[in-house]
């Protein structure tokens, strides 16, 4: 007779998997979960599914525990345990390494306006999740930490730069979590791991009184999500302006929550397969905005084809020269902060000449950039004159493996003479190749940073091999009200709650 091997200890709390972060918070305002039982939860939940992810690059059990035992705020999601990106998002006492070697041991002296307004939301923090470093590309590989992986198959990229946060609410640990967005960093994540994100307006969620502007103003917190209603009700926790701030988003009519499945007529929507940077888009990825348009044509919207005209090459070098000059003036502003300056080796190649090239730039090259991207702003509010929304794959390529975008050792060493010996043409040529690799990767999402509008990922599609592939749906400036609207829709017409990857199936 056949002994069956023994089977390993239920996780506790089951339901915890399936619902949402609202769904937990109501459980324990009805009295029948508490704070500290969720929270164990989702510790127990990390301990299992994070060894095989890497997705947590820190947890702070006894802190987080001594919280939930209260009294916490009473506010929209009091009790559920949460996870904090560990870029930007300043946690006062806790690390802010930001994926880098040369920032190890940095710890924050005070909390950023955002994780103030997360406490205060009666969130419980428990924990810090990875990102490349500096949150520069669109994978999550960091040196540091090492590679990060994607629940739905661990070969592959969660996406980048909010990876370990979007690996961590796929896997089911958290059913929400920090993130954000310069370039794509919430919805190139979201694609990647079949979650639901919206990159809102510029000015919309303040960085003060840390931050202002990040990256040219094209930085914005969020978060990723399972669920539509979960992203409404955080936006509506972190969106409004703090004192000083350089701008502000126009003020919602109501919360964003009433948003969600809330009456929506017919919107006349522009629909594209063809990448906005990219050379080329890849089939899986075209056969989901294939599948969005006919599903948003039974929806009863009007759906044509439609691409926005506007200038690639100089939008592409526009990036560049912002992102540079941000990685410049953040390490310059470290280095002063820690009394010396980065030793070889303790920042990635990339980094380094991005850093070089920042040093490069003359003040009228920003200044430059800046006026072509909002050019691109001008250009895309003429489109959405005759268009409510424009529709586009978020990525031109399904999840990349892990590894697919790492340099050879030709270009490391390229990449490093660069930046010790920073002649402009050289840094230019040598980054500008590297760079059209990864916008190849990720292609439609930069452009909506550069706009300033408001942009989401929705999980319509899983390709032939599994793999989840999102579709990107932009709104006019100050419109996230028309994109939950939409999202609600979608999901309950194309509901993908149920979909659970293996390495959250497995334990």
């Amino acid at each position: 007779m056949a002994i069956s091997p023994p089977r390993e200890p239920r996780l506790r709390l089951p339901e915890y998997d399936r619902l949402d972060a609202l769904g937990l918070a109501e459980l324990v305002s009805r009295g029948e979960v508490s704070a500290p039982e969720l929270l164990e939860a989702a510790l127990e939940r990390a301990e299992r599914r994070n060894p095989a992810l890497n997705a947590l690059v820190a947890t702070f059990p006894d802190e987080a525990r001594a919280r939930a035992r209260g009294p916490l705020p009473a506010g929209p999601l009091s009790g559920v345990p949460f996870l904090l990106k560990d870029l930007i998002a300043a946690w006062r006492g806790h690390p802010l390494t930001e994926g880098s070697r040369f920032l190890s041991g940095v710890v924050a002296p005070e909390d950023s306006g955002v994780v103030r307004r997360l406490k205060a939301a009666g969130l419980v923090l428990f924990g810090q999740t990875a990102t490349p470093e500096l949150g520069i590309k669109g994978v999550t590989e960091p040196e540091l930490h090492g590679p990060c992986r994607n629940p739905w198959s661990l070969d592959h990229t969660p996406g980048g730069s909010s990876g370990g946060s979007a690996a961590a609410v796929a896997a089911r640990i958290v059913p929400a979590a920090h993130g954000n967005d310069g370039g794509g960093s919430l919805r190139i994540p979201a694609s990647c791991c079949g979650l639901f994100a919206l990159k809102a307006s510029r000015g919309r969620v303040s960085l003060g009184p840390v931050h202002g502007p990040l990256l040219s103003g094209l930085v914005v917190e969020g978060v990723l999500s399972r669920s539509v209603r979960d992203s409404a009700t955080l936006l509506d926790v972190l969106s409004g302006p703090s004192p000083g701030d350089p701008y502000a988003a126009p003020a919602p009519v109501r919360p964003f929550l009433s948003e969600v499945g809330a009456p929506l007529a017919p919107l006349r929507v522009a629909v594209t397969r063809r990448s906005l940077f990219a050379r080329s888009t890849h089939p899986e990825c075209a056969a989901a905005v294939e599948k969005a348009a006919r599903l948003l044509t039974d929806l009863g919207h009007d759906v044509e084809e439609a691409h926005p005209d506007v200038a690639v090459e100089p939008l592409l070098r526009a990036y560049l020269v912002a992102l540079a000059a941000q990685v410049g003036a953040d390490l310059a502003r470290a280095a002063a902060a820690l009394g010396r300056r980065p030793r070889a080796r303790e920042l990635e190649p990339e980094t380094a000449v991005l850093a070089a090239a920042g040093r490069r730039l003359s003040a009228s090259e920003l200044v430059t950039a800046e006026a072509e991207m909002h050019r691109a702003a001008r250009a895309m509010a003429a489109f959405h004159a005759t268009h409510d929304l424009l529709v586009t794959p978020t990525l031109a390529q399904p999840p990349l493996r892990v590894g697919a975008l790492a340099l050879r050792p030709p270009e490391r060493l390229a990449l490093r003479v660069a930046a010790r010996f920073p002649a402009r043409w050289l840094i230019d040529a040598l980054f500008e190749a590297v760079a059209a690799r990864s916008f190849d990767a990720t292609g439609n999402t930069m452009l909506f940073n550069q706009t300033g509008q408001p942009a989401m990922s929705v999980p319509l599609h899983v390709s032939a091999d599994g793999l989840p592939v999102g579709v990107q749906v932009v709104a006019r400036f100050g419109e996230e009200a028309t994109l939950f609207r939409l999202a609600a829709q979608l999901e309950a017409a194309a509901p993908w709650a149920g979909r659970i990857p293996p390495a959250a199936a497995s334990s």
